[in-house]
């Protein structure tokens, strides 16, 4: 038998196989803000739920403040979920309540169609995951009242940010976006 059939038998078994599953997608997604009905024999998600598990002034100086944030996301539904990247910005409210003193992002977003080494989490169905960030904080020269209120252990803090994440795999299902905001 001619090898060139074999080769081109086995590319186009390798492409409905790839296709089958492309197509295939979630079972599952999250319902819209909108009231608009999906389709009915689709079942519908839960969003993921978001707490502020820590967050606390872990040394300070007079150059440096480290500060240690954590996050549970917990996922109430029976399948996987990917967390993509969790975006957040930290406020100190007795300083300022307008004025965000840190921020940053925990995870990564994929850029191109394969993603070597990719910062995501996958969040299996009924579980929850603990996300740590390290905030490090410079100089106390330009804002002397916040270094006080650091140094005193009196902080107020407000967390605000977006959790963006799937519902099957990268290359299925639809994107989601969380929003959360935490007082502490």
């Amino acid at each position: 038998m001619n090898p060139k059939i074999l080769v081109f038998v086995a590319v186009i078994a390798l492409a409905a196989i790839l296709g089958g599953i492309l197509l295939g997608g979630p079972t599952m997604v999250i319902p819209s803000q909108d009231n608009i009905p999906g389709p009915q024999n689709i079942l519908e998600a839960k969003p993921l739920q978001i707490e502020l598990d820590n967050i606390s002034v872990e040394s300070i100086s007079e150059r440096t403040a480290t500060i240690k944030i954590a996050f549970e996301i917990s996922n109430p539904n029976p399948r996987a979920v990917i967390v993509q990247t969790m975006d957040y910005q930290l406020f100190e409210t007795n300083y300022s309540n307008s004025e965000q003193i840190s921020g940053g992002e925990i995870g990564s977003r994929p850029t191109g169609m394969v993603e070597f080494g990719s910062n995501y989490y996958t969040l299996l169905g009924e579980r929850s995951i603990i996300l740590r960030d390290t905030i490090t904080l410079k100089g106390s020269e330009n804002t002397p009242q916040l270094w006080t209120i650091l140094k005193d252990d009196t902080q107020s803090w407000r967390v605000s940010g977006d959790v963006f994440y799937n519902l099957s795999s990268m290359t299925s299902g639809q994107e989601n976006e969380l929003h959360f905001e935490f007082t502490k």
